[in-house]
């Protein structure tokens, strides 16, 4: 079984929301659907999510990047306080279960738990702006044991603007590069402080511009933790050829996205499936581009709201199977579910 390292999931969120609803997505922006027995309560051991602890086991897991994934619209005028409760559902949730999975914070921990044949749970940010521009809450988050954070999500903030939303009927939005708008002063703040520290740099969903200065303004590897090829999907969230050249001689890592928008164009306002195919055509794409280093994993689960075709973590192992079947490999299937991101913890979190 080939050890699957994550960089991305929305589970903690989904857990708060199960004893917080009113916290929970809009109908007109509905919650992602999960697993295939909605009768069971979120749970991080066993229930009805994408990600728990006896699926992870299952799938082969050997770490699990958790995001506290804050929407700044729904949050009010305190991110950086609604941030800290989903931490309280993170620490909470993982010290129940410390035999199972053990949090991380640097690359020693993470070889101590591999060693040991214990899974790690890594803390990481989805939404830059939850720290409303002040850099000693960056540190706090440092502190708590953050070690990888995106400069945005889907809204312009203090430090930058996203591949963000503009409206093409009253029903629906769309998304479209922004290539005019770079980083904010205290956007390159963040990074040079971020650097500093040795907290990973992401740089999903941020827009086009922003990601340039970037690779402008950092030195160190960095990530798009769930990112796929805009060759082959249309959408702006994904990475131009470009892009995924400059980040593969960065030394950093795409993680690619099970999100089937993410995957291939469809037809607006419908939900399709993610298939497995569809992934091994961007992972080719990616090594075609950049190489094999420059590929990992960054599934989107309990983010998202298609049906997945690897229905959730316990079946991961079936994409190491095609990715064989396709003529990758065992080296390179290693690489891609764990390789080439542990490259880059060594670097950053030693």
């Amino acid at each position: 079984m080939i050890k699957v390292i994550d960089m991305h999931c929305d589970t903690i969120a989904e857990l708060y929301y199960a004893t917080a609803p009113t916290a929970r997505q809009t109908a007109d922006d509905p919650a992602p659907i999960h697993g295939q027995h909605p009768e069971k309560p979120p749970s991080i051991l066993n229930g009805d999510l994408h990600v728990n602890l006896e699926k992870m086991e299952k799938g082969g897991y050997g770490l699990q990047n958790f995001a506290l994934f804050t929407h700044l619209e729904r949050v009010g005028d305190r991110p950086f306080e609604y941030c800290m409760k989903l931490a309280d559902i993170f620490f909470k949730e993982m010290g129940a279960h410390d035999d199972r999975i053990k949090i991380v914070r640097s690359w020693q921990d993470i070889q101590a738990n591999w060693e040991a044949g214990r899974m790690s749970a890594l803390l990481t940010v989805e939404e830059g702006g939850v720290c409303q521009g002040e850099l000693a809450f960056l540190r706090i988050l440092y502190e708590l044991g953050v070690r990888m954070m995106t400069l945005t999500w889907n809204f312009q903030n203090e430090l930058g603007w996203p591949n963000g939303r503009r409206q093409s009927d009253p029903e629906h939005s769309i998304t479209v590069p922004d290539t005019e708008h770079g980083l904010t002063e205290k956007g390159l703040a963040f990074l040079e402080e971020m650097e500093r520290l040795g907290m990973i740099v992401d740089i999903s969903h941020l827009n086009d511009a922003g990601i340039w200065d970037v690779f402008r303004h950092t030195k160190r590897p960095f990530v798009a933790s769930h990112s796929n090829c805009r060759a082959l999907a249309s959408h702006p969230r994904n990475l131009t050829d470009e892009m995924i050249r400059a980040l593969a001689e960065r030394g950093g890592v795409a993680g690619i996205n099970f999100c089937a928008a993410f995957l291939r164009d469809e037809v607006p306002g419908e939900r399709g499936t993610a298939y497995i195919s569809d992934m091994i055509r961007h992972i080719k794409h990616m090594k075609q581009i950049g190489g094999i280093g420059v590929i990992g994993l960054g599934t989107d689960f309990d983010g998202i709201g298609n049906k997945v075709e690897i229905a959730d973590a316990s079946q991961m192992q079936l994409l190491a199977q095609a990715m064989e079947r396709e003529g990758f490999t065992i080296g390179e299937i290693e690489a891609v579910f764990h390789g080439n991101v542990l490259r880059v913890y060594e670097e950053i979190l030693s």
